[in-house]
């Protein structure tokens, strides 16, 4: 399997974590790939022009993360990261999904704030942004306390949640998360130590 991935992306982030709890990190070859680069020819595997996207063995592209993260679990023959059925399913994916919300969100911060020329912003539309992060992290700090850490198996609302959380500290290091949700942060912290998380942070770019 080949993986095209940028080294900063949480989305790619939330893979790699993923490919190691399942025993597949090995199998795969990653790709360095710039999506915001007007040579790139992601396109042609991903029309979303986005990363992560996975090429299986038979030559399928499979995008984007959560399509990614489901299917190297299907080939998962230990502990599954997405459970099955029944209300543990739906709890993991919900979890996931805020995650990945608080992190759409953070990408539009990202460029409303820091990317976009001065005369083009919108104060609005960045705090818009800035409120959907805070509801996403409320939602993973009421949860924290049921989260698995550094001992015994993961859900993909885990690797969801440490990989979004650890690139807001890399892009907003003074968003200031911690101090009002305390469950949350002594979870980040204590996942942080687990060989997948510690393998996997990003470094500046």
């Amino acid at each position: 399997m080949k993986l095209r991935y940028s080294p900063t992306s949480p989305y790619v982030r939330k893979v790699s974590i993923t490919a190691i709890e399942t025993g597949l990190s090995d199998k795969i070859e990653r790709v360095t790939t710039d999506p915001w680069s007007a040579e790139t020819d992601l396109g042609n595997s991903n029309p979303i022009g986005k990363v992560p996207c996975l090429i299986t063995d038979g030559g399928m592209a499979i995008y984007d993360s959560p399509v990614i993260c489901e299917y190297l679990d299907s080939l998962n023959t230990g502990e599954k990261l997405i459970p099955a059925s029944g209300e543990a399913r739906f709890k993991a994916l919900t979890l996931a999904a805020a995650a990945d919300g608080m992190l759409d969100a953070g990408v539009l911060l990202l460029i409303e704030t820091k990317r976009r020329p001065g005369e083009l912003k919108w104060d609005w539309w960045a705090e818009r942004q800035t409120s959907v992060i805070n509801r996403c992290m409320d939602v993973c700090d009421a949860a924290a306390d049921n989260l698995a850490t550094t001992d015994g198996p993961i859900t993909i609302a885990e690797a969801a949640i440490g990989a979004g959380l650890g690139w807001i500290d890399l892009r907003f290091p003074d968003f200031g998360w911690r101090k009002e949700r305390p469950a949350l942060a002594d979870w980040f912290d204590k996942i942080s130590d687990r060989p997948s998380f510690e393998q996997t942070v990003p470094k500046a770019a």
